[in-house]
């Protein structure tokens, strides 16, 4: 029989990572489409971005989603587009800004926890009014969970329709002072979300030296998974990544180690029950 096909999103920049980290990340908007050429040709279907100003900050300025939405677009035609509303490309309704632009998908985080030096701030009327403009626009949520309670959140808020599109769960481990990367709270995470939520899906990733450990355990246990240089610098602990690109290739290699093939574009956004690309 075979087996579901595993979707690999890669977040290509984030809002941390910096050249000074490795010269490979990608930080203007034509490298961040270059970036994500070549990590579709290893088996990336989404892309996952955030947006850097000049000077390498992390930005919110629509005008540079929409340069690099038309650029991924077309160069990478097809591709789940994901942006980021994650809270260090601004404040309250900043971290929106682009959602008119109509991304396939943006990132949602349902709750607060603390991150290494800070409190990652998702209050309930932020929340609310980030998966209201998501509704209004067509864009699918991807869930981003760093704790057991955003779970439980993400499956209440799915079934008392707040969030439109088909629940996708991605399971955070790794952040400092979140969820550290533990196999036993991942595999009652997978539990939580077979038990409560069994037509959902989820996915998983971890952070920094925990990114291949994590893409391992989610790739096994039949979910999806995130790579890329903004979760992780490294190939090895001696070796910097290369690329994203090359990150992307070694989570489809543990894909073929469990006879899972590797989700083409198409069949993402069947599964992910997304709008055809190119529908506005």
């Amino acid at each position: 029989m075979t087996k579901t096909p595993c979707i690999l999103c890669c977040a290509i920049t984030g809002s941390v990572p910096t050249k000074a980290n490795n010269p490979a990340v990608p930080i203007t908007v034509s490298e961040q489409i270059e970036s994500s050429h070549a990590a579709v040709e290893a088996g990336a279907s989404i892309i996952h971005a955030h947006v850097r100003n000049d000077d390498e900050t992390p930005s919110s300025d629509p005008d540079r989603f929409a340069a690099l939405k038309e650029g991924l677009e077309k160069h990478c035609p097809g591709v789940v587009i994901q942006f980021s509303t994650g809270g260090r490309s601004g404040a309250g309704a900043e971290r929106g800004g682009m959602l008119p632009l109509r991304p396939d998908m943006a990132s949602l985080s349902v709750g607060s926890n603390n991150f290494p030096t800070r409190v990652y701030e998702n209050p309930p009327d932020l929340v609310a009014w980030l998966a209201a403009e998501m509704t209004r626009y067509d864009i699918t949520p991807e869930i981003e969970a760093f704790d057991l309670s955003h779970i439980l959140q993400a499956i209440a808020k799915h079934k008392d329709g707040v969030l439109p599109g088909q629940l996708y769960v991605q399971f955070v481990m790794g952040v400092k002072n979140a969820m550290p990367a533990d196999k036993d709270v991942f595999d009652f995470y997978v539990k939580i979300m077979r038990d409560r939520a069994p037509d959902a899906l989820w996915c998983a990733a971890g952070v920094g030296p925990n990114q291949v450990i994590v893409n391992e355990w989610a790739i096994a246990a039949g979910g999806h998974t995130r790579a890329g240089l903004e979760d992780n610098m490294r190939l090895d602990r001696d070796t910097l990544a290369p690329s994203n690109a090359a990150l992307i290739a070694r989570a489809a290699d543990l894909c073929a180690k469990y006879d899972r093939p590797v989700a083409t574009i198409d069949q993402t956004r069947r599964m992910l029950g997304l709008r055809p690309a190119g529908v506005a």
